[in-house]
């Protein structure tokens, strides 16, 4: 599938992207996919072209961009390694909903300023801070969402006031949960919590839990699950086909 690297101009500077569509004429349905914690790199690159491959023009944010010249994260010692996984965890928190609802505007303008695709309502979907950052700009930015996707996101139904499930009421797309059944980022509970939610705002949702860890479906992940990945792009591409092309 064909990849270029671009930047997206948003109110706090110049975002780089990657954006890959399929092959042949389009225009496609256009969807924003959020990485998870470690950031943008060549596995989510794959995985963008791998949905591409499916009708979609898919562009991959670099979500640390307010830290120019960041150092990429190895994920597969990340974790444990003390200094390594402070510095991660830090510039996860620096990362803010109100970022993420003026990011994803941009990103939207990016995608309907581009030939390659059509519409103004976009697909969602991202993994582990990702997951719950497809969910925030759902409800954060509900007119230019068409369908909203989260795969081992954490904090759906956390108690600070950025929680996803807070802003249920304003959430027009439809909405596809993935969590991963060894994950205390997401329990549950928690996820009966959003599922109260959505179900009180009636906005349509799907929750369910892979028998995997977090992580499952990023192949550069310690806990990447072979089963569990194939199963997400399943959902993924099911869910979008239904709600978005």
């Amino acid at each position: 599938m064909p990849i270029i690297t671009d930047t997206v101009t948003t109110p706090d500077g110049s975002c780089s992207v990657t954006f890959a569509t399929p092959d042949g004429d389009g225009p496609w349905p256009g969807v924003v996919m959020y990485p998870d914690a470690g950031g943008p790199r060549q596995t989510f690159d794959e995985m963008a072209q791998r949905l591409a491959s499916a009708g979609y023009a898919v562009v991959v944010p670099d979500v640390y961009y307010r830290n120019p010249g960041w150092a990429p994260f190895d994920m597969a010692t990340v974790f444990g390694d003390p200094k390594e996984r402070g510095r991660l965890f830090s510039m996860i928190g620096k990362v803010t909903p109100d970022m993420m609802a003026a990011d994803a505007a941009a990103l939207f303008d990016y995608l309907a300023a581009r030939p390659e695709v059509r519409g103004e309502a976009f697909g969602t979907t991202g993994y582990c801070m990702g997951g719950r950052t497809s969910l925030v700009v759902a409800g954060r930015v509900p007119d230019r969402v068409g369908a909203a996707l989260s795969f081992h996101g954490g904090g759906l139904a956390s108690e600070d006031a950025g929680s996803p499930h807070v802003l249920a009421d304003r959430m027009r797309a439809p909405i596809y949960v993935g969590g991963a059944e060894k994950d205390a980022s997401f329990t549950a509970a928690q996820a009966e919590t959003l599922d109260r939610a959505l179900t009180a705002a009636d906005v349509p949702h799907t929750i369910e839990f892979y028998a995997a860890g977090h992580g499952f479906a990023v192949p550069d992940n310690a806990p990447y699950d072979e089963q569990a990945a194939a199963r997400h792009w399943t959902a993924t591409t099911e869910f979008l086909g239904r709600h978005l092309s």
